[in-house]
């Protein structure tokens, strides 16, 4: 109670100070009326001491309550120091104590938030590098045996030294490409990219994704079947939506077997746009569609072993980065089709 200790020692304090000196100019002040007027001293020195006295017993309470509050409010912060995530709200209070109570809380929440979001960025990047970690684990592995058996003089053939050179170069390809997919995915996971949306060509968009995976569709004699309007605009950001349709159309390509055609369309209304990519595949099991766009999540390691699994992982994140939803509907062994939709504003 040290509190209210003090705040009471200071008000006796100021009470006997400030109230003798009133006292002292109100029996000064008393005594002339009374002599003008003929009137008893006694009297009205009484009634002074009564009205002092009445101040006192209200003033003493109303800082008694004042000194209990204050002490609350520092039971409180203390409590907040040791167990923030257990402080208790607050009953509605008026007044500046009333105000002061609501900032308080209002303190505790704020940081409760950043505390949150801190563990979360912690966890992302936890995660992350260990699955970095992981995915270059068997690539930097298998280089490493391929170099050093090169290194060795252990391979004295030149067609097999081709040949490991050239799954080498493959390595270093699929490992850059991984990272640079993980960077793009923590980049927008962390709020660090600022999507620049503005009307855009969706046949122009989906003309140079088409391109950008020619030399998978053409090696595999697939074929990209575009029905998309050449005026047709979309507010996006050109070049992720880009990057969006690149891995899903090599998604299609990857899992569909050669001399298949993967379809592209598109609807469009006054209420939204929706972006379809459709493929004679493989498909997926319904089992598995709940998972297709967790990181490195892979559906069939037989029809793809060197496929990462991040693609997916990054559309989903793009697309909703970009105020859009993507859904996929598929049928085991025959098709799988993803579909973006973007909300028109």
């Amino acid at each position: 109670m040290q509190a209210k200790s003090y705040e009471l020692q200071q008000f006796h304090k100021r009470f006997f100070i400030y109230g003798g000196i009133a006292y002292l100019v109100y029996a000064v002040f008393a005594a002339l009326v009374l002599w003008l007027r003929g009137w008893q001293l006694w009297v009205t020195l009484l009634l002074g001491c009564l009205l002092l006295g009445s101040a006192y017993v209200a003033g003493r309470r109303s800082i008694g309550t004042m000194s209990r509050e204050l002490r609350a409010i520092v039971d409180i912060m203390n409590q907040i120091l040791e167990a923030p995530e257990q402080v208790p709200a607050e009953p509605y209070k008026q007044g500046e104590l009333g105000e002061l109570y609501t900032n308080l809380y209002k303190l505790v929440q704020a940081l409760k938030e950043s505390n949150r979001k801190e563990q979360e960025e912690k966890i992302f990047l936890r995660d992350i590098m260990s699955d970095i970690s992981h995915q270059l684990k068997t690539p930097l592995a298998s280089l490493t045996v391929f170099l050093d058996l090169l290194y060795d003089g252990r391979v004295p053939d030149v067609d097999k030294q081709k040949q490991m050179l050239l799954e080498s170069k493959n390595q270093v390809s699929r490992m850059e490409w991984m990272v640079l997919s993980m960077l793009k995915l923590a980049r927008i996971e962390a709020g660090a990219i600022q999507f620049e949306k503005h009307p855009c060509s969706l046949y122009a968009i989906v003309a140079q994704a088409k391109e950008s995976v020619a030399y998978l569709t053409e090696k595999r004699g697939q074929q990209i079947d575009v029905q998309i309007d050449e005026k047709q605009m979309l507010v996006c950001d050109g070049d992720w939506l880009t990057e969006a349709i690149i891995n899903l159309l090599k998604n299609a390509s990857d899992y569909s077997s050669e001399q298949t055609t993967i379809h592209i369309w598109t609807e469009d209304n006054p209420m939204y746009t929706r972006i379809y990519v459709k493929d004679e595949g493989c498909g997926i099991a319904e089992s598995e569609l709940k998972n297709i766009f967790k990181r490195f999540y892979r559906i069939n390691k037989a029809v793809n072993p060197n496929s990462v699994g991040i693609g997916l992982s990054l559309t989903k994140s793009i697309v909703e980065g970009m105020g859009g939803k993507i859904s996929v509907r598929s049928e085991f062994g025959s098709y799988t089709q993803f579909i973006l939709t973007f909300v028109h504003t």
